[in-house]
């Protein structure tokens, strides 16, 4: 961390993406009473984390990064953070029974509230009003009362993550994580799904791998069996709110932002000399840098070296969205120039942002063969380069919804209309979600074993 480093060093740096607001002494007001409140995340949990993407940049694990594209205020139900999370446990348990390795679970969750916008206005029938930009700064309905900034947003955003945090974390350790109940994360509507016979088939044999340990003498209710680590994560995009949540770790004296476990930073905020960069440069939770295929290469060595001067390892996610088209045209010579530096980082694959289109009906979506392209061409790439793709990071909801194109369901763009209810960017719905753990899981395994041959004593 740089010496000249505070967390408000952000506001002497060019910034953008972020909302104007009005009342100056209302955000002041805001800001100072987020400082006393009590942190969402603790140092050593970001730490842990930390260790364990370390294990990813090593080859040793895989990341799984998934959730709302943006998280609001009035789907906000125990039943929705329930379902996300079960989701999100289904498909960790089927890369790593395919994999054989350990999987970080890290949730697009509890503080996804604030989303970059290509325009600053959006026109309707005429009538041109600001971006909605997240409930945590202003709201969706096309109204100028509601699309105006309002400070107070960032409280009600605190309050709703402190409660999915405690919920959360009640569901990773309480009980309901335990892989005794691996039958009872299935969700109903996805029954007639093929990946839900296959994730059933799946249950059968963890259940049959469970009663041999029992028989064995094995501890089957070891703490590794009973609970799982679940880390939150979100883009920090309005930087009044982390710096409000940042603070001294009495342990390392280290500053934290403990608004989540990780944060990133995304291809339209990625700038070296500017706010964000500044901001994630002094704080020591594990970060996330989206890379794009617009991407300069010598800035984001720059960067690396500002935000991991250390170059220590886990420290570091680059989160790759090119498309499925570009991604084995771009993605290579930014490979090759990461292992030049010897930058220590995590590799992982974006699949849906590069991959938006507007259907014949006029919704956003995402076709789910393009999604799935994508990936499989980030395996396929890093097996050539001889490095390892580490991870995912994808938008997906528990809910039943119809957002994104294609996949077993064989979404339309005729029946995108049915259940079409994201407040921003097209989701995969946990059908779809269960889908593509599956197929990454083929190449997964792949890549292990690859790398498995690799680290063979000549």
């Amino acid at each position: 961390m740089s010496k000249n480093w505070t967390p408000d060093s952000w506001r002497s740096k060019p910034i953008r993406q972020v909302p104007v607001y009005a009342d100056q002494a209302e955000l002041e007001k805001v800001e100072a009473e987020l400082g006393r409140c009590p942190p969402l995340v603790f140092a050593g949990e970001a730490r842990r984390l930390t260790t364990q993407l370390g294990d990813v940049a090593e080859g040793k694990a895989f990341l799984l990064q998934g959730g709302d594209c943006a998280e609001s205020f009035g789907e906000f139900h125990a039943d929705n953070i329930r379902d996300t999370f079960r989701v999100l446990l289904q498909m960790s348990v089927a890369l790593t029974y395919a994999a054989a390795c350990p999987v970080v679970k890290v949730g697009r969750i509890a503080g996804q509230f604030a989303k970059p916008r290509s325009s600053d206005f959006e026109t309707i029938d005429g009538v041109k009003l600001p971006s909605y930009r997240g409930d945590i700064i202003n709201g969706i309905d096309f109204t100028p009362e509601s699309r105006i900034p309002d400070p107070k947003r960032m409280l009600r955003a605190y309050s709703q993550s402190a409660s999915t945090l405690n919920l959360l974390r009640a569901f990773a350790q309480g009980g309901y994580a335990n892989l005794h109940k691996v039958h009872q994360w299935n969700l109903d509507f996805v029954q007639n799904n093929p990946a839900s016979e296959q994730y059933t088939d799946l249950a059968d044999r963890i259940d049959e791998a469970l009663a041999f340990m029992k028989a064995c003498g094995i501890d089957a209710g070891a703490r590794e069996l009973s609970g799982t680590d679940f880390y939150t994560s979100h883009e920090a995009l309005l930087l009044w709110y982390e710096e409000a949540l940042t603070r001294v770790d009495s342990i390392t004296g280290r500053w934290y932002d403990t608004s989540g476990h990780m944060l990133w930073i995304g291809d339209r905020t990625r700038l070296l000399d500017e706010a964000h960069i500044e901001f994630l440069s002094g704080i020591g939770n594990p970060l996330g840098l989206k890379v794009g295929p617009t991407t300069d290469m010598d800035e984001l060595i720059r960067i690396i070296d500002k935000v991991n001067p250390q170059n220590e390892s886990g420290r570091v996610t680059l989160i790759c969205r090119m498309g499925a088209d570009l991604l084995e045209d771009k993605l290579p010579p930014i490979i090759r120039r990461i292992e030049e530096e010897g930058c220590l980082v995590v590799w992982s694959s974006d699949p849906m942002h590069g991959n938006t289109i507007t259907s014949t009906s006029g919704f956003k979506t995402r076709p789910f063969e393009q999604v799935l392209a994508e990936i499989r061409r980030f395996f396929r790439v890093h097996r050539a380069e001889g490095t390892y793709a580490g991870g995912v990071h994808f938008e997906m909801t528990g809910q039943n919804v119809t957002e994104c194109t294609g996949g077993a369901e064989d979404i339309t763009d005729e029946t995108l209309g049915d259940r079409y209810r994201t407040f921003c960017d097209p989701r995969l719905n946990a059908g779809q979600s269960l889908e593509l753990a599956f197929l990454i899981a083929e190449s997964l395994k792949e890549e292990r074993q690859a790398l498995a041959k690799l680290r063979e004593p000549k």
